[in-house]
């Protein structure tokens, strides 16, 4: 898939003609047999389930999901009987038509492929959809005022959807680096770790960092990092004979007295206690 910003690219040299603004609600026992598809077109799902196949490949067509097809394409589609699909559709033309160093360089939709091909999961769903319901309204009018105002509301359906993308991507960029520091931890818990430090990893503020580490992971970076150093603390308490200074140091803990501290805090023993309690005690 394109970037937000390539995405943007190449549907700003589009010039794009509506052919068809529609609403639809399907009946239950509503299916279209494969066909190939003749026109350019979008299919926005608003409610139920139902089930397009695209080329072989089955997509589930629900609400969050945006479909782009191509002429050529194979598609079947179906809807659940019991609950059947609510959709919006718009069928268009476009050419590609920008300038480029003082030239005006123009291409045919066969020349041009559409940067959008195939299911989309979206999330700011309700503004695609009063988009959509603009565009089915101003369908339904003429007039050249009409028709400018038309593309106006187009284009910033393609502006929202673009936007959608960007904020998919952030949050997953975000999410794999709280999923990097994560890992780091795990592997690097006997070091002095900081918060700075890993909010620097991530990319991100103090503040931020620590706010989406516990709402992703469920602890916040300090407590996650103190859980991983007893954790292992508790195999070596019941697995091995180490005197506790060498345990705590073991786990990142340069003081026996202070480690002794935070242990009993997360698990309610003294280490030693702990150890008592559980080490493995062979039959005679």
């Amino acid at each position: 898939m394109l970037t937000p910003g390539e995405l943007a690219s190449r549907l700003n040299k589009l010039v794009i003609s509506i052919l068809l603004v529609g609403h639809q609600k399907c009946e239950p026992d509503w299916r279209q047999k494969p066909r190939t598809i003749k026109y350019h077109s979008v299919w926005l799902i608003i409610k139920g389930k139902g089930t397009f196949t695209i080329g072989g490949t089955h997509y589930p067509a629900e609400p969050g999901k945006l479909f782009c097809f191509a002429p050529g394409m194979i598609v079947e589609r179906t809807t659940d009987p019991e609950q059947p699909l609510e959709y919006y559709f718009l069928r268009f033309h476009y050419t590609e038509v920008y300038e480029e160093k003082e030239q005006w360089i123009s291409r045919s939709a066969a020349e041009a492929r559409f940067p959008l091909e195939g299911m989309y999961t979206v999330t700011n769903t309700p503004q695609l959809i009063y988009l959509m319901e603009q565009l089915h309204m101003l369908w339904k009018r003429r007039g050249h005022m009409t028709a400018m105002r038309r593309k106006i509301v187009l284009q910033e359906f393609f502006l929202t959807l673009i936007a959608d993308f960007r904020a998919q991507k952030i949050a997953g960029d975000t999410t794999a680096a709280i999923e990097l520091t994560q890992d780091y931890m795990v592997g690097h818990y006997r070091e002095p770790l900081t918060l700075e430090g890993l909010a620097q990893m991530a990319g991100l503020s103090v503040s931020h960092y620590s706010r989406l580490f516990k709402k992703y992971i469920g602890y916040s970076p300090i407590d996650y990092l103190t859980h991983l150093r007893v954790d292992r603390a508790k195999e070596l308490l019941v697995l091995s004979d180490y005197r506790l200074k060498s345990i705590a140091g073991s786990v990142g803990y340069a003081d026996e007295f202070y480690f002794s501290r935070i242990f009993k805090k997360v698990t309610g023993f003294s280490p030693r206690e702990y150890a008592k309690k559980h080490r493995f005690t062979p039959a005679k």
